[in-house]
């Protein structure tokens, strides 16, 4: 039976047939679909962890103990994930162990655009890249025979357009989930200096017969083609290059690292010109350079962002295989073009209140990862900075430690998921080194910006079981923060006062703005209403960003449809014009 699967979900239903008994993971797109996939499978134990890190040590400690593991995460949680992962390549696994690595080419959701092909050649372990759903499926259960047979994790590595893109996918009957024997095992699993200088051996020598397995494996292979033009190519690339270039003859790599050299030297043999097309950086095109032979890569297509048709037919035009296309008549000349729509917070976002008002206060804000990052943006400009998970919090403090200038106006923004991820380290280092720095926890009981994922605090599971929930407010004070607030941060007023407060204070502090996000716990209030007679056109409320507002022949409007009723513009109208229902401070 065929079904029509996005390729998260069939990595998902390959897990479930392979016989994968645990599956960890962090949310993170392009990745999170898997794990919630995943979950509604019986018979695999899921979980979300607090950051990748953890989940790459939960996976590890259960291949270890014998049974079949999937990590996911996405790319730059690989970063987070890299010492465990580094080391795991030397004890090997005993269950096979799968690290899904989904890599976002164009920073669709993302800071930075990695390419993590270099992590899977850097920490030594096998790669897999599949280019669409049926592969991606079929990918883990061949991952999992090679993570055992040749007792090394396996990375597949992903990226948006094979995560989210859907493709028919032939369903099998999942396989008996079977638990391998654990023995003791200290010359392998204990790494000391002396016995890891014996794994490193081992690994070389795993690596070896790794690479004589990718010269036969299926997953590599040629598609004949007219022997003018040759292309090397993996991932989604090889889709795009199959409907711009149908008569090509194209290598098919399936598994790139280690890469099968003798394979490539053959096909480079076979065709006239040979090209390497491959999304962001010259991974494969460097490693078929180094083997002295000829091809033509980076020169023609590009190192940034996400491939599509258009864009390869344009290179290959470029680099004279494709014959310049004939002028056309432009349909869309001289029609108005569509005005941009630049992504702002929701309407009854509990995080806009405490924008606004950091941007009044004009304090110094270090931000960090989630859909509050859109505070940073014009009209709210209430985030000075974002660099990745859990770093507003250090970042604020070296700021305060740093300028003195800056002392006593510095703030650090961070989110409740991601506190909980790796906010906590930075905020013990404040309280340890004595920081004058504030955190403000924007606490909106949920890891809103993937799609409202559960997390220690929210009290649920991932498999959706009760759980104990983290008190965040007793959790700082553990680290030693002696000063912590609860606030509201639609109550503006009082959190105006709060910050004051707590930024002028000495010492470390942290004020906690709970309150659920709008989409998770929908309030519902009256919408705000504008007494014309009073609105001076004043635009005030458009500092607040709602997505509910407009300004029309110089009278605010408020879309019914859209307001949610938080009040935000009510406090904030000067003139008493914005009239609202049922303040819910």
């Amino acid at each position: 039976m065929k079904e029509l699967l996005s390729g998260n979900a069939a990595i998902a239903r390959g897990a479930y047939e392979n016989g994968i008994t645990l599956a960890a993971g962090y949310p993170g797109t392009p990745s999170t679909e898997i794990l919630e996939n995943l979950s509604r499978y019986e018979g695999v134990y899921s979980e979300w962890a607090p950051n990748e890190k953890v989940a790459l040590e939960v996976g590890i400690g259960a291949a270890m103990a014998g049974a079949r593991a999937l990590v996911t995460m996405k790319h730059v949680g690989v970063n987070v994930a890299a010492d465990p992962l580094f080391t795991a390549a030397y004890t090997g696994v005993n269950g096979g162990l799968i690290l899904v690595s989904a890599d976002d080419p164009g920073m669709h959701s993302s800071q930075n655009e990695q390419d993590n092909r270099y992590y899977a050649r850097f920490a030594k372990v096998a790669l897999l890249e599949p280019s669409d759903s049926q592969e991606a499926k079929d990918m883990v259960g061949l991952a999992l025979t090679i993570s055992e047979r040749y007792d090394i994790p396996v990375m597949l590595r992903t990226t948006t357009r094979v995560a989210h893109s859907q493709s028919m996918v032939e369903l099998g009957e999942p396989a008996v989930r079977e638990i391998k024997p654990y023995g003791k095992d200290v010359k392998k699993n204990l790494m000391v200096p002396a016995f890891g200088r014996l794994r490193r051996v081992s690994l070389a020598a795993r690596l070896a017969r790794l690479a004589e397995y990718s010269e036969n494996t299926p997953l590599n292979f040629i598609v004949p083609g007219d022997g003018k033009a040759g292309v090397i190519t993996s991932g989604i690339s090889y889709q795009l290059v199959r409907e711009v270039l149908p008569d090509a003859a194209v290598l098919k790599l399936g598994m790139t690292n280690p890469l099968p050299v003798e394979l490539i030297k053959k096909f480079a043999a076979q065709v006239e010109t040979l090209f390497v097309v491959e999304e962001l950086e010259p991974y494969l095109e460097e490693q078929i350079r180094m083997l002295g032979i000829k091809v033509a890569g980076k020169e023609f297509f590009p190192d940034t962002g996400e491939y599509s048709q258009g864009l390869l037919r344009r290179c290959f035009v470029k680099a004279g295989v494709l014959p310049v296309p004939l002028q056309t008549e432009d349909l869309t000349a001289g029609l108005p073009q569509a005005p941009p729509r630049p992504p702002v917070l929701c309407a009854g976002c509990p995080h806009r209140g405490v924008f606004y008002t950091l941007q009044r206060l004009k304090l110094t804000v270090t931000g960090d990862i989630g859909c509050y990052t859109l505070g940073g943006l014009p009209p709210l400009e209430g985030i000075d900075s974002c660099v990745c998970m859990g770093a507003s919090i250090g970042m604020a403090h070296g700021m305060d430690k740093a300028v003195p200038g800056l002392k006593g106006r510095t703030v650090a923004v961070i989110g409740d998921s991601t506190f909980l991820h790796s906010g906590i380290t930075g905020l013990l280092n404040a309280v340890y080194n004595n920081s004058d720095s504030t955190v403000i926890i924007l606490d909106n009981r949920t890891t809103a910006m993937t799609g409202h994922q559960d997390h220690p605090a929210t009290g649920r599971t991932l498999m959706g079981q009760a759980a104990p929930e983290v008190d965040i407010t007793m959790l700082c004070r553990s680290l030693g923060v002696k000063r912590v607030e609860v606030v509201d941060p639609l109550d503006i007023s009082r959190l105006r006062e709060v910050i004051k407060t707590e930024t002028a204070a000495p010492g470390p502090s942290v004020v906690i703005a709970r309150r659920p996000c709008v989409l998770l716990k929908r309030e519902v209030r009256p919408a705000v209403t504008v007494d014309q007679e009073k609105c001076t056109g004043c635009k005030m409320c458009l500092k607040l960003s709602c997505p509910a507002i407009s300004v029309i022949d110089s009278k605010a409007l408020v879309n019914a449809d859209a307001c949610v009723g938080c009040n935000l513009c009510v406090q904030v109208c000067k003139t008493g014009a914005m009239q609202g229902g049922q303040a819910d401070a």
